[in-house]
């Protein structure tokens, strides 16, 4: 987009504060909805507010905010006096991230919200501008040329990436990491110190093959990544003049005791690691100089991996996020534990994550408050005056009192595992024997569930669905047991814990046998298909999009595209996470939903993107071809230009607009009176 990504001054056309929303507050789940269908659009446009930064002096934020259809523009709002100012935006992209060089310039990349994946053509490139608009610089390409068009000085490389912005007050530079080539073709990074007002750069850290970098707070980069095949290696050095050595290596595939991954450095050079306590991931001080971890944790969730993040100014380290059920914040810090508390006075109904300037001058305090049932919204609080001013929320056009609340639940599967699951009925309906969708996870080793609000989740509460979405075995998150359990069970114990929550919400009441729906992208698509083939009886419907089809095929690839699952992941992860190509070969054909489609009788819903390498479409449709030959209730649609799921409003409210009639006749109201296959066709 070098060459055709016009930057323009905005004008104030759309005032920031248009798009701000009323302090979340959440209703009564016995409350009566309205009768009026909330429009499916409402569910999956865009967001009108894509996010807030506070400077490190704490006397503005830099926001990004999007008219109705509108591209997403950088503006900043001047506190207190709350005023908003247009600073930039281009006519054919979107500013996709922020962040602050020094309290009088920020640096910003761009993506393009208007394409999906298929017709991706440019990199986001690297930006920067004054807050007052002047001395506007390209810093990094977003082709293939490193031609500036405004200066004479060539453009860092479009594999360019912010690695961190640079501690020292009132410092114009950046560092950045700048992917490199062997002659092998093996990719590697190198750190690179950039000037936002000039455009020099000077290498700073280089190791061979390095994957990824952490730095420390005094603009030190100390450890480096770098891996092979098997093994990850993590490398270390005291400051620029140290040689690298190394600090530890693992088995990618295999963690062992005393493995651990780096978290961050504080303020005084300490660094800290997560790494295994009693069966989950916890949160220790190392010590550099024996090469060891203290023997007890600094913070650690039971029943949950810690991986939370630092909150913290430059002197020191304030509390650390966290995430059980919800988010939420433990405090070092005394002063913002209080705060946190009167905060969360004011807004009882959502998890209020706090944001401070590095170095304030200022009593202002970012608060991004979400929950089950809001969006998201950004305010601020100021700490003299206790009044809490609303910026912006995600998704003005849904009322948080018209959404469905989602509880965390746990059921024992089969074998006496406990699931943990995300539990969401619809508002304003009897709680009682609702047509259900059972919503599965994609990865499959990622953690589904989180309390927040989720589009689809919500949408299909809104059309009266209860929701059910587990965190099977191989979910991440609760544990290495709870991870590990999900090895080489694709079609067979993971399953199993699906079905097992289905009979779990018939038992309670919750869903009515005879409506029970599975649904799910990727992995989640797998299964559904595997739902369909295991428990016939138990599952009337399916709706897969992107959905693996065959193990092998996935492993293997297939004539007419390439996966870009990693090579090294086909030959060692998949063997033991999913099943030897050799040794399991029955195993992996019999959980085969391709080699088993004419079993499959069931409605059915099949969406693919044209584009998409994570699953290629090859999946889809030699999976379409074998099903539609003994099922005439099969619907397929395929979005061209998408990748790995639906990347464009108009998509997403296509897929959904289809799926509300599929289940309507599937399992809703023309299900109870018989017409359950008529519109599937």
């Amino acid at each position: 987009m070098q060459f055709s990504l016009v930057r323009f001054t905005l004008t104030i056309s759309a005032l920031l504060l248009s798009t701000s929303i009323a302090l979340p507050v959440l209703a009564d789940n016995q409350q009566t909805a309205p009768s009026t269908t909330i429009p499916i659009a409402d569910f999956f446009n865009n967001s009108a507010f894509s996010g807030a930064v506070i400077s490190p002096d704490g006397r503005h934020l830099a926001v990004l905010v999007s008219a109705k259809g509108g591209r997403v523009q950088l503006y900043t709002v001047q506190l207190p006096s709350m005023k908003v100012s247009g600073l930039t935006s281009f006519e054919d992209a979107d500013i996709a991230s922020i962040a602050w060089v020094n309290n009088q310039r920020l640096v910003y990349s761009v993506a393009d919200r208007q394409i999906a994946q298929g017709d991706v053509q440019y990199g986001p490139g690297l930006y920067a501008i004054n807050i007052d608009g002047s001395n506007y610089r390209q810093l990094v390409s977003n082709t293939f040329s490193t031609k500036s068009l405004s200066s004479s000085r060539a453009l860092m490389s479009a594999n360019t990436r912010l690695l961190s912005t640079v501690t020292t007050p009132d410092s114009d530079d950046i560092f950045v990491t700048e992917t490199r080539f062997s002659a092998t073709g093996k990719p590697g990074s190198v750190v690179q110190r950039l000037n936002t007002a000039t455009g020099i750069s000077k290498p700073v850290a280089s190791i061979n093959g390095a994957q990824g970098w952490l730095m420390d707070q005094n603009n030190e980069v100390r450890l480096a990544y770098t891996s092979d095949d098997k093994t990850s290696t993590i490398h270390y050095r005291d400051n620029a003049d140290s040689a690298w050595r190394v600090l530890h290596e693992s088995d990618i595939f295999h963690p062992k005791k005393g493995d651990f991954e780096p978290a961050f450095f504080d303020a005084a050079g300490n660094l800290y690691v997560r790494a295994n306590y009693q069966g989950t991931t916890a949160l220790y001080l190392y010590d550099l100089k024996t090469g060891t971890m203290k023997d007890t944790p600094l913070a650690d969730t039971p029943g949950y991996d810690f991986t939370g993040q630092p909150v913290r100014n430059a002197q020191k380290l304030l509390g650390l996020r966290y995430e059980t059920d919800a988010l939420g914040t433990i405090w070092y810090d005394k002063s913002m534990q209080a705060l946190q508390e009167k905060i969360d006075a004011l807004l009882p109904t959502t998890a209020n994550i706090l944001s401070v300037a590095s170095r304030s001058e200022t009593p202002f305090v970012l608060v991004t408050a979400q929950s089950d049932v809001e969006p998201g919204a950004a305010l601020i609080y100021n700490t003299e005056t206790g009044v809490l001013m609303p910026l912006g929320g995600t998704h003005p056009a849904i009322d948080p009192l018209r959404m469905s609340h989602k509880t965390i639940v746990r059921y024992k599967a089969r074998d006496g595992l406990e699931i943990p699951a995300y539990l969401t009925l619809p508002k304003g309906r009897s709680a009682k024997n609702l047509p259900m969708i059972v919503m599965v996870h994609g990865g499959p080793w990622v953690r589904g569930g989180h309390w927040n609000w989720n589009p689809e989740t919500q949408f299909l509460a809104s059309r009266g669905y209860a929701v059910l979405e587990p965190d099977y075995r191989g979910s991440t998150g609760y544990g290495a047991a709870h991870y590990k359990a999900g090895w080489k069970q694709w079609g067979l114990k993971m399953q199993d814990d699906i079905a097992d929550g289905a009979r779990w919400a018939i038992a309670k009441g919750y869903a009515d046998p005879q409506r029970i729906c599975i649904a799910g992208a990727s992995y989640g698509g797998y299964s559904t298909l595997m739902g369909l083939l295991n428990d016939p009886d138990l599952f009337k419907c399916g709706i897969n999009w992107v959905g693996v089809t065959d193990i092998n095929m996935m492993r293997d690839g297939h004539w007419t595209g390439d996966s870009d699952l990693s090579e090294s992941y086909k030959k060692y992860g998949m063997k033991d996470m999913v099943g030897d190509p050799v040794a399991d070969a029955a195993q992996l054909s019999a959980t085969s939903p391709l080699n088993q489609a004419a079993r499959i009788k069931q409605p059915l819903l099949l969406g693919y993107g044209g584009s998409d390498r994570r699953v290629p479409i090859s999946h889809g449709r030699t999976f379409y071809e074998a099903v539609k030959k003994n099922n005439p209730y099969v619907e397929w649609v395929v979005y061209q230009e998408e990748g790995h799921g639906w990347a464009l409003p108009k998509n997403n409210i296509d897929f959904w607009t289809r799926a509300e009639k599929f289940l309507e006749h599937s399992i809703g109201p023309a299900a109870v009176t018989g017409s359950s296959t008529a519109a599937a066709q």
